[in-house]
C-alpha cells in the first residue's frame, strides 16, 4: 500500500507494489482513493506522481507529468478532477476501455486465505504443496467426508464451518475425528472441497485436541444415489413425455370414424349419396359397411337403393370427364394457334434479318452494327428452330393418338406416301427447280425420309406398349375375378360346414328323442299289459272269495302280492329309465339341481326348478328336466302336498336316504 511517506515507502514494499500493479493490468476499471490519503501532506510531490504513474493511476489534485499525451487521451479529459466532484477518475488506457486491447488472459493460481470463524480459525496450506487428493465423485453427490478434525470439534462448530458452503440438511460425527456432511444441493460440495487441507484451530489454544488438518473428499451414500437415480428416472420419462409429443404431432392424421349401421345413419347416408358435394364422405362410410358384413335380408333393399344411388353418379363423373377433355382440347388447340402464330412471326424476324445480311443493305451498316446483327439473326434462328421442333412435337403427338384409334393403316396411305417421296426425290434431282438449289432440295427430302422412318418406328413401339398395356390390364382384370371367385366359393364352403354341422347336430337330437319316444312307448304298452293282467287276477280273486267266502286277512294277501308285483315292475322300469349318463351336460345338470334340492329340504316343484336352471341355460326345458329326474328314482323322488285345489307336486333329494338303506 502507499502511504504520506512517499517514494520510498513504496520502495520498501516492492511485494505490495507488484500485486497493485498485477491487479492493474488485469484490467481493473478504475481505482477509488481514499480521501485520507488525498489530505495527507506530500514531501515530494515528484516521487509520489512518479509512483502514481508507474501503478497506472493519474495523480488526483497534485502538479505533476500526465500519463498519457493529449493526443491519445479521450477527448474533453480532465485529469485534474478529484473525489470531491463524485466521479472517480479514469485513466484511458486501463484494458476495458476499447482504447487499447485487453491484455491475454492469464491461469492465475487460486491463493487461499485465512477463514476466520466465530469458534475457530481455519489457516490454508502451503501454496508449494500440492493440492490434497479426492476420489472419483460419485452420481449425484451431495454428501462429503471431513477427516482430520480435532478431537474437541463439536457439532456446533463444524455446522459453523461448512455452513457457509449452504445449507446442511444431516451431520453424522463419529468418534474418530471424522464426520460426514450432507447438504441441500450438489453445488454446494464444490464449496466444501475446497476446504480440503486447510488447519483448523479451536480458539487460540495450541494443544494438539483442539487443532487437526481437514481432509474433505466425495461420500459415496445412497441416498443421495437414490434421489439421483429417481431424478434420471424424471428426465427419462420427460424425455419418452417429449418424443411422444413430437411423434404424435409429425404422426398423419387419422382417417375419420366411421359410425356404425342403424336405419336413422342408413337414411341419412342415402341422403348424402344423393348430394354431389358429400357423395366421396358417403360412399367410403357404404363401403365399409358391406366390408363389415352389414347386409343381410332385412337391411338388403335399403343396402340396394343406396348402391343405385351410388351407380347414378356414374353418368355425372363421365360427363364431368367429358367436359374436361373438352376443356383440355380446347386448350391446347388454343396453344398450338398461339404457338403457330408466335411461329410466324419468328420465321418473319428471321427473315428481316436474313434481307439485312444481303449485300445492298450489308454494306451501308458499321461493323459493329453487323456484329450486332449477325449475333440477333442467329439467336433468332435458334429461337425459331425450338418453336417448330415444339410445334412438330404436339402435331406427332396428335397423330400418334389418331393412329391408336386406327387398327391397321389404309394401302391407300402407303401408296400416296411412297409416291410422295418419290415425287421429292425427282424433285431434288432436278436442276431446273427455280425456289433453291438441286442440294438443298436432296438434303431437306432426305431429312424429311429420315424424319417418316424414325415416326413409323415410334409408332410401331407404342402400338407394342399398348398392346402390351392391354395384355396386362386384361391380366389382370382376369386375376381380380378369379379372386373374387375364390373368394365366394370360399365363403360359400364356409357356409355349407356350418349348415352341415347344424344338420348332424339336429339329427342326433333327433335320434335321441326317436330312442326316448320308443322306451316310453314300450313302457307304456308294458305297464298297461300289467295293469290288464292286474285287473283280471283282481276279478279272479274277487269271485273265488265270494264263492268260497274266504276271509278278509286272504284278500288283503293277495292286494299284499299285487302291490309287491307292481311295485318289482316299476322298480324294473326305472331300472332300464336309469341308464348311464348319455353327457357331460347332463352330468353337470344332476349335480346342480341335486345341490338346489339339498338346499330345499321341503322339496321344489318342477316351474320353480325351472326358472333357477333357466338363468344357468336359456335352451333347457321343463320337460327335459323332469324325464331327468324321472330316470333317477333312487336320487329324486317325487311327492304330492296340499289337499283339492292347493295340490302340488314336488321333487326331493332322496340320494342320501338310499345310502343309509343300503
Amino acid at each position: 500500500m502507499v502511504d504520506a511517506a512517499g517514494f520510498d515507502s513504496v520502495a520498501q514494499c516492492p511485494q505490495e507494489l507488484r500485486q497493485m500493479m498485477a491487479a492493474a493490468a488485469d484490467g481493473l476499471g478504475s481505482i477509488a482513493l481514499d480521501t485520507a490519503q488525498l489530505n495527507m501532506s506530500v514531501t515530494d510531490p515528484t516521487a509520489w506522481a512518479t509512483a502514481m504513474n508507474n501503478l497506472g493511476m493519474v495523480p488526483v489534485g497534485l502538479p505533476g507529468q500526465q500519463l498519457v499525451s493529449d493526443s491519445i487521451c479521450v477527448p474533453g479529459f480532465d485529469p485534474g478532477l478529484n473525489m470531491m466532484t463524485g466521479i472517480t477518475p479514469i485513466n484511458p488506457m486501463i484494458p476495458g476501455l476499447g482504447l487499447v486491447p485487453p491484455p491475454p488472459p492469464t491461469e492465475v493460481a487460486v491463493v487461499k486465505e485465512i477463514i476466520h470463524c466465530k469458534s475457530c480459525t481455519l489457516f490454508p496450506q502451503n501454496p508449494n504443496l500440492p493440492p490434497p487428493s479426492t476420489r472419483e465423485r460419485p452420481p449425484g453427490c451431495k454428501t462429503v467426508f471431513v477427516g482430520g478434525l480435532p478431537e474437541n470439534a463439536t457439532e456446533e462448530i463444524i455446522q459453523e464451518v461448512f455452513e457457509q458452503c449452504g445449507d446442511i440438511t444431516a451431520i453424522r460425527k463419529s468418534k474418530k475425528n471424522f464426520c460426514h456432511i450432507r447438504f441441500a444441493e450438489e453445488f454446494m460440495v464444490d464449496k466444501a472441497i475446497y476446504l480440503s487441507g486447510y488447519r483448523m484451530r479451536l480458539g487460540s489454544s495450541t494443544d494438539k485436541k483442539d487443532s487437526g488438518r481437514l481432509h474433505v473428499d466425495f461420500a459415496q451414500a445412497r441416498d443421495d444415489f437414490y434421489e439421483w437415480e429417481c431424478k434420471q428416472r424424471m428426465r427419462a420419462r420427460e424425455e419418452r413425455h417429449r418424443r411422444k409429443l413430437e411423434e404424435d404431432r409429425l404422426r398423419p392424421p387419422s382417417p375419420p370414424a366411421i359410425m356404425h349401421y342403424s336405419e336413422h345413419e342408413a337414411a341419412l347416408l342415402a341422403d348424402k349419396l344423393k348430394d354431389d358435394s358429400k357423395f366421396s364422405e358417403a360412399i367410403t362410410v357404404l363401403l365399409s359397411w358391406i366390408e363389415r358384413g352389414e347386409v343381410n335380408r332385412r337391411s338388403a333393399n335399403q343396402f340396394y337403393s343406396m348402391v343405385q344411388s351410388a351407380n347414378s353418379h356414374v353418368r355425372r363423373l363421365m360427363n364431368e370427364k367429358a367436359t374436361h377433355e373438352q376443356e383440355m382440347e380446347e386448350a391446347k388447340e388454343n396453344f398450338k394457334n398461339a404457338l403457330t402464330g408466335i411461329l410466324t412471326q419468328f420465321e418473319q424476324i428471321v427473315a428481316v434479318f436474313n434481307a439485312s445480311t444481303r449485300q445492298k443493305a450489308w454494306d451501308h451498316f458499321s461493323k459493329a452494327q453487323r456484329k450486332n446483327i449477325d449475333i440477333w439473326r442467329k439467336h433468332s434462328e435458334e429461337l425459331r428452330n425450338a418453336q417448330s421442333e415444339q410445334l412438330m412435337g404436339i402435331r406427332r403427338e396428335e397423330e400418334m393418338e389418331m393412329s391408336d384409334d386406327e387398327n391397321c393403316d389404309s394401302p391407300t396411305k402407303k401408296m400416296r406416301v411412297d409416291e410422295s417421296e418419290a415425287d421429292i426425290e425427282d424433285g431434288a434431282g432436278d436442276p431446273a427447280d427455280p425456289g433453291l438449289p438441286s442440294a438443298a432440295l436432296a438434303a431437306q427430302a432426305y431429312a424429311l425420309k429420315e424424319e417418316n422412318d424414325s415416326l413409323r418406328w415410334q409408332l410401331d413401339a407404342y402400338r407394342n406398349e399398348v398392346e402390351l398395356l392391354k395384355q396386362e390390364k386384361e391380366q389382370l382384370f382376369r386375376t381380380e375375378e378369379n379372386l373374387t371367385k375364390d373368394q365366394q366359393l370360399q365363403f360359400l364352403q364356409q357356409t355349407m360346414q356350418g349348415m352341415q354341422q347344424q344338420l348332424l347336430a339336429i339329427q342326433e337330437e333327433l335320434n335321441n328323442k326317436k330312442s326316448e319316444l320308443e322306451q316310453a312307448k314300450e313302457e307304456q304298452s308294458h305297464t298297461q299289459a300289467l295293469l290288464k293282467v292286474l285287473q283280471e287276477q283282481l276279478k279272479g280273486t274277487k269271485d273265488l272269495v265270494e264263492t268260497n267266502g274266504h276271509s278278509h286277512e286272504d284278500a288283503n294277501e293277495i292286494n299284499v302280492l299285487t302291490v309287491a308285483l307292481v311295485n318289482q315292475d316299476r322298480e324294473t322300469n326305472t331300472e332300464k329309465r336309469s341308464q348311464g349318463l348319455k353327457s357331460e351336460k347332463e352330468a353337470l345338470l344332476i349335480g346342480i339341481i341335486s345341490t338346489f334340492l339339498h338346499v330345499h329340504p321341503f322339496g321344489a316343484n318342477i316351474e320353480y326348478l325351472w326358472s333357477y336352471m333357466q338363468q344357468l341355460d336359456s335352451k333347457i326345458s321343463a320337460n327335459e328336466i323332469e324325464m331327468l329326474l324321472m330316470r333317477l328314482p333312487r336320487m329324486f323322488k317325487q311327492e304330492f302336498t296340499g289337499v283339492g285345489a292347493t295340490l302340488e307336486k314336488r321333487w326331493k333329494l332322496c340320494a342320501f336316504e338310499g345310502i343309509k338303506t343300503t
